[in-house]
């Protein structure tokens, strides 16, 4: 991956979407250190990240959470076996990426009013009082198994359509749909446990 100014850069031209197979192999291609194939992978999925990250922060902190979820699938790409699909994975690092933000903005000391913050964060983006309750929904989707994880993040946290959460995870969107349901009646379970 190219690297200038401590800036990831993709290549000029961004194939098309492939399917998540594809990038399953690209993916282990990066990972053995195949030239040219974490370019490859970053001009294939980061779309998918930049559009996941700016549904949740501050506009002006979209590129540079972009950029440091790529810095973190680098470095955590000699783990990555290819269980899950990769745009999946590449989220779930980009989730952590995201809420590892805000932790950092929850220990440095208040700049703004309280009233300030909704026009701070942005459209869509989380409410600070409620970042405990996203901490709470992770820990128990933690709980799930991945392929219902997934299905779940997607569909009932990224608001992504079914249609388009069954072409990533590559199966029917039936699939997804059951994924869904049966997370909805786990965590429900585990909330009950936990209260």
């Amino acid at each position: 991956m190219t690297r200038s100014e401590g800036r990831v850069s993709a290549p000029a031209h961004t194939p098309a979407h492939p399917h998540h197979s594809d990038l399953a192999g690209l993916a282990l291609r990066a990972r053995a250190g195949v030239p040219g194939a974490m370019d490859t992978l970053f001009a294939l999925t980061r779309a998918d990240v930049a559009r996941y990250i700016a549904r949740r922060v501050d506009p002006a902190w979209v590129e540079d959470l972009t950029q440091e979820t790529f810095h973190r699938a680098m470095r955590g790409l000699p783990r990555y076996a290819g269980r899950a699909p990769v745009r999946a994975w590449l989220l779930a690092v980009a989730r952590h990426t995201v809420a590892d933000r805000y932790r950092s903005r929850e220990r440095a000391p208040r700049t703004e009013p309280v009233e300030d913050w909704e026009r701070a964060l942005g459209p869509g983006a989380a409410a600070p009082g409620r970042f405990d309750e996203y901490l709470a929904l992770v820990s128990l989707l933690e709980n799930l198994p991945e392929e219902r994880r997934t299905a779940f993040v997607l569909t009932q946290v990224q608001q992504v359509p079914y249609a388009e959460a069954a072409r990533i995870t590559g199966v029917p969107i039936g699939t997804v749909r059951s994924r869904v349901a049966r997370s909805r009646r786990d965590l429900a379970r585990l909330l009950r446990e936990a209260a």
